[in-house]
């Protein structure tokens, strides 16, 4: 009588990668689909609306910063907020305007800093679909309360399957290089099944990296546990911005500086050409200029220095270098752009649009796997 063989644990990681991935296949299909959709969200609007977002009437020097402000409060009646300027000499400034009504919502104006043209306002033509589109991505169109938990859960279980599968992919028993190789290349002469078969399981190793940083970050939306575990960790919390405590100015008078003398304190303060600068401004009489630079020559387009400085006396309140940050400081800072995948520009863009693309692949090969499997057991029987 011969005895049973025993369940091993590569046996028990093939069947909850395949079940748990049966069960969680439609849930991470939409959310890879509106990922990828999403990762080029900013050059589709701009294919959308190019005279939104791209000047084509370009002179030497623009206006004064204070004669544009002012012209665009008094064309809104509203007080600019928040102005952001692209060192590319053919993009619009970017204005928020806010109003006292609070009824009424901010604007964000598209103004030629040459002309005065107000090229653009409001939403752009691609909004309403990529809110809808965003919306499928983090609550699958459910209300976020029961939305969130459930992608948040099948993100969980995408981190498990991409484990399970790397511990899958190696073979059974590694005999040097041979053994492992055909793992890293689709063997595309095959039968329809192999093909299948090495499309999962191959581009499922190469994508694994990117996809686990994604699937990480992601869970800070999802779970308030995860997002304070994980500043734990990084010794720093996770989306501090939105809880943070500003410097305040020292009330003078009413005598202020004016905007474009805050950018030139701040151009003192971090001397370097910058990709962008924004600057929010004061909503009070004690709040403070702050302004953000990114600096053109690092690689990384996400992280950006700061100055705080005081309205009145022009003093700089606190100063912020990416660069003396913390190991946790650094990457709680690269959260959102390492979820969205922004980090190094068009460059990362590409590799996350590409990879989003085979995760989407992910759950229909492995329901043909799983088919195919069937398929054979049955014959089996038979």
């Amino acid at each position: 009588m011969k005895s049973q063989k025993k369940y091993s644990f590569r046996q028990l990681m093939n069947d909850l990668h395949l079940w748990l991935g049966i069960g969680s296949s439609i849930i991470l299909f939409v959310v890879c689909l509106t990922g990828t959709i999403y990762t080029f969200k900013s050059e589709i609007q701009s294919m959308m609306a190019p005279d939104m977002y791209k000047l084509t009437v370009v002179k030497e020097e623009v206006l004064p910063i204070d004669e544009l402000r002012e012209y665009v409060e008094t064309t809104y009646q509203g007080k600019v907020q928040r102005v952001s300027i692209s060192n590319k000499q053919d993009k619009p400034y970017q204005f928020s305007v806010g109003f006292k009504d609070k009824e009424k919502k901010n604007e964000t104006v598209y103004l030629n800093p040459y002309t005065k043209e107000v090229v653009g306002s409001g939403k752009g033509p691609g909004d309403e679909f990529f809110m809808t589109v965003f919306k499928l991505h983090r609550w699958l169109l459910l209300e976020s309360e029961i939305g969130r938990p459930i992608v948040g859960g099948a993100t969980i279980i995408f981190v498990f399957l991409s484990i399970s599968g790397l511990i899958l992919w190696f073979p059974k028993k590694i005999k040097g290089w041979k053994s492992i190789k055909p793992g890293f290349k689709i063997k595309y002469k095959a039968n329809r099944k192999r093909i299948n078969h090495d499309l999962h399981n191959t581009l499922g190793f190469y994508t694994l990296l990117i996809v686990v940083i994604m699937s990480l970050t992601g869970l800070c939306w999802s779970f308030e546990w995860y997002k304070d575990g994980l500043s734990k960790v990084l010794g720093t919390k996770v989306f501090g911005g939105r809880d943070e405590v500003k410097p305040e100015s020292a009330f003078a008078d009413n005598k202020t500086i004016t905007l474009s003398e805050a950018i030139n304190i701040a151009n003192k303060e971090l001397p370097f050409t910058s990709r962008t600068i924004s600057v929010s401004i004061p909503k009070d009489s004690i709040g403070s200029y702050e302004i953000n630079k990114n600096d053109l020559a690092r690689f990384n387009e996400s992280a950006t220095d700061r100055v705080f400085i005081d309205q009145y006396s022009g003093a700089v309140l606190k100063k912020e270098v990416f660069a003396d940050k913390s190991v946790g400081e650094k990457i709680s800072a690269s959260i959102k752009p390492l979820h969205l995948g922004d980090i190094y520009g068009k460059f990362s863009k590409t590799i996350y649009f590409i990879v989003c693309l085979i995760a989407t692949t992910l759950p229909v090969t492995g329901i043909f796997i799983w088919l195919n499997k069937m398929k054979k057991d049955k014959k089996k029987k038979v």
